[in-house]
C-alpha cells in the first residue's frame, strides 16, 4: 500500500519542482535571448547551434570536470540532442523519453513507449524531441506522434502517422513552427515515398503535406523518373529543418532516390531526391528547390542540417542557406531566391568535375557505378559528412563542418530487387557469381576500402564567403559528432574513438579533452543551470554532462 502510494507523491513533487513559463511560439522565434536554455534541435530556427554564453571560455576549458551521467535503464545507442528549458533537461532514447535536473542529473521522470523492435531491423536512432507550451512531442520509431505533458510525464494523445510495415521509420526531432509541427518520415531503402507535413500541435491532425517524391503520373516531377520508377522513388526525411520567419520558410533536405545504387531504372533526376526543398510553413507549398546530386547512385543523402545566415556577398550582406552535402561539397544558396551561388569541396572527391551556370553539377566521366567488383569514388557512401550538425559562428564569421576525408567504398550496381511492401529495394544486391564483400565491409569505412592516404575524421572551418578553409582538426578515426560555438570561440565536438574536445573558434587549438569510451554521436549543447554553465553530449548509450568545478569562474 505504501509504495502504491509512493510513486504519485513522487510524480507531484517532481512536477512541483518543473514549474516553468510555457514554451510559446514567441520564445522560440527569439531564443536568442535566452541563451540559458535550448529549445529546438538546432538550437533556434537558423539551426547555427551557436550560444551566447561565455562563462565558458578559451582560458577556462581546460579545467572542465564532468558533473554527472546519465545511463537509461534501455541501453540504446543515444544520438539525441536533448532539449533544456529552465533548468529541466528533456531528452530520448527508442523507447523513452526522461526529463532531468539540468544540473544534477536527477531524473524527475521517464516516460516508456513500446517500440516493436522488428521495426527497427537496421538499428536506427531517434534524433531528439519538440516542446511547445507544457507539451513535448515525441516521433518514434515506429511511425507514432507522440504528446507527453512535459511537467508530469504522461501522454496526452498519441497519433499513428505512417505503418512501418510499409517501409516507414521516424526519426526526427520535430519543428515547432507557429501552430504546427513539422517533420517527414524516411524509408531506409525500402522504395516508400516520403514526405515533409505539418500536423496541429493540439490534436495531431495533419495540416499540410508536401510530397518529396511523385504520387501520380499527372505531377510533372515524375517526368524526371522513368517509367513508373517513381512510385517506389523514396527521397526519405532523416534530419529536422530549419525556418526562416521573415520568409515563413520552411527548409528541408531530402534522401537518397530508391533503389539506391542502381540507377538502371530511373535514369533521370529523380526529384526531389537529393534536395534541399524550400516550402511555405502555413500551406506546404514548394516555393523553391535545389538538387545537390541528381541521378544519385551513392547513397549521398542530402539530409545535412541546413544552416541559415547573414553573411557578406561581393561587398553586400546576402540571405543564405549554408550545406555541407554528404556528396562533399559545400554549397551557399541564396535563402529566397534558392539561387546557387558557390559550390566548392571540402574534402577529396573525384565524381564532379564543375559547376554549369545554374549551378548542376556536371559528373566526371565514367565514374558510374559498376557491376560486380564496383569502383572506388571519394567520398564514400558515408559521405564527406552526414547527418550529424554543423556550426556557424556569428562572431566568427565561420562555418564548421565534422568530414570524413580521405574515405571511399567501391560503388556497385547489382540487380534491382522486385519491390515489395517493407522490403529491401536498393540496387547493390549481389550479382550471380559476384563475390561476397569483405567481412566488415558494410556500409561503414573499412581498411579494404580506403584510399591509398590513411582517411581519417576532421572538424574543418571554412570560410562561407569563399568555402576555402581555414583551418582544420584532425583525429585518429572518423566521426559522427555534431559541432557547437559559443560567442567566447570555443568549439565542442567528438569522435567514434570516444574523445570529446574542445577547441578554440579561431584557429583549432585543442583547449581540453576527455575520453568517454565510446562513439560520440550527437550534437553537444550547452545551458545554464543555477547559474552555471553546462555542456552535455551523448556517447554511445549514455549522456555527459561537464561544468567547471565548484567555485571555480
Amino acid at each position: 500500500m505504501i509504495a502504491g502510494v509512493l510513486r504519485p507523491l513522487l510524480v507531484l513533487a517532481c512536477a512541483a519542482a518543473m514549474v516553468s513559463a510555457q514554451v510559446t511560439s514567441e520564445r522560440i522565434l527569439h531564443a536568442n535571448k535566452e541563451p540559458q536554455n535550448w529549445l529546438t534541435y538546432g538550437g533556434g530556427y537558423a539551426s547555427q547551434r551557436y550560444s551566447l554564453l561565455t562563462q565558458l571560455n578559451p582560458t577556462n576549458a581546460k579545467d572542465l570536470k564532468l558533473k554527472w551521467v546519465y545511463r537509461p535503464k534501455y541501453m540504446e545507442k543515444m544520438e539525441a540532442t536533448p532539449l533544456v528549458v529552465d533548468g529541466v533537461l528533456y531528452t530520448v532514447q527508442n523507447s523513452e523519453v526522461a526529463a532531468l535536473d539540468a544540473a544534477t542529473g536527477r531524473i524527475f521522470w521517464t516516460f516508456h513507449y513500446a517500440v516493436p523492435p522488428e521495426s527497427n531491423q537496421y538499428v536506427m536512432v531517434v534524433k531528439g524531441l519538440a516542446i511547445a507550451g507544457d507539451t513535448l512531442f515525441w516521433a518514434t520509431y515506429d511511425g507514432h506522434l507522440i504528446a507527453i505533458d512535459a511537467k508530469a510525464g504522461t501522454a496526452i494523445w498519441n497519433k499513428k502517422l505512417v505503418d512501418w510495415h510499409q517501409g516507414y521509420q521516424l526519426n526526427v526531432a520535430p519543428l515547432v513552427v507557429k501552430d504546427k509541427l513539422i517533420l517527414g518520415p524516411a524509408t531506409n531503402e525500402e522504395g516508400a515515398n516520403c514526405w515533409v507535413a505539418a500536423y496541429d500541435i493540439k490534436t495531431g491532425n495533419e495540416l499540410w503535406r508536401f510530397y518529396t517524391a511523385p504520387i501520380s503520373d499527372d505531377d510533372p516531377v515524375a517526368k524526371t523518373w522513368f517509367g513508373d520508377s517513381w512510385k517506389h522513388g523514396g527521397s526519405p526525411i532523416w534530419v529536422t529543418g530549419s525556418y526562416d520567419p521573415e520568409t515563413n520558410l520552411t527548409f528541408w533536405g531530402t534522401g537518397n532516390p530508391n533503389p539506391g545504387w542502381n540507377g538502371d531504372k530511373r535514369p533521370g533526376d529523380d526529384l526531389y531526391s537529393d534536395c534541399v526543398v524550400a516550402l511555405d510553413a502555413d500551406t506546404g507549398k514548394l516555393k523553391w528547390h535545389y538538387q545537390f546530386t541528381p541521378h544519385d547512385e551513392y547513397d549521398w543523402d542530402s539530409v545535412q542540417v541546413p544552416v541559415l545566415a547573414t553573411i557578406p556577398w561581393e561587398g553586400k550582406p546576402r540571405k543564405v542557406v549554408l550545406w555541407a552535402n554528404r556528396n562533399g561539397f559545400f554549397y551557399v544558396l541564396d535563402r529566397i531566391s534558392g539561387k546557387f551561388l558557390l559550390g566548392k569541396a571540402f574534402v577529396k572527391q573525384t565524381w564532379n568535375v564543375g559547376f554549369d551556370e545554374v549551378g548542376r553539377p556536371m559528373k566526371a566521366p565514367g565514374i558510374d557505378p559498376k557491376p560486380t567488383n564496383g569502383m572506388h569514388v571519394l567520398p564514400g557512401t558515408q559521405g564527406g559528412t552526414n547527418w550529424y550538425s554543423p556550426s556557424f559562428s556569428p562572431n566568427t564569421g565561420l562555418f564548421y563542418v565534422s568530414s570524413w576525408e580521405n574515405y571511399d567504398a567501391p560503388t556497385s550496381k547489382g540487380l534491382i530487387e522486385v519491390w515489395r511492401p517493407g522490403g529491401k529495394y536498393s540496387g547493390n544486391s549481389r550479382p550471380p557469381g559476384a563475390p561476397r564483400r569483405p567481412r566488415g565491409a558494410g556500409r561503414g569505412p573499412s581498411p579494404a576500402f580506403r584510399t591509398e592516404a590513411e582517411g581519417y575524421g576532421a572538424v574543418k572551418a571554412l570560410d562561407p564567403s569563399t568555402g576555402q578553409q581555414k583551418w582544420e582538426f584532425k583525429m585518429v578515426d572518423y566521426t559522427e559528432s555534431g559541432v557547437l560555438t559559443t560567442a567566447s570561440d570555443l568549439l565542442f565536438s567528438g569522435g567514434k574513438e570516444g574523445n570529446f574536445f574542445a577547441l578554440n573558434a579561431r584557429d583549432g587549438a585543442l583547449l581540453w579533452h576527455t575520453n568517454l569510451g565510446g562513439t560520440v554521436a550527437s550534437g553537444p549543447v550547452t545551458y545554464l543551470a543555477n547559474g552555471r554553465q553546462y555542456v552535455v553530449v551523448c556517447a554511445d548509450n549514455a549522456m555527459y554532462a561537464f561544468g567547471l568545478p565548484d567555485g571555480a569562474d
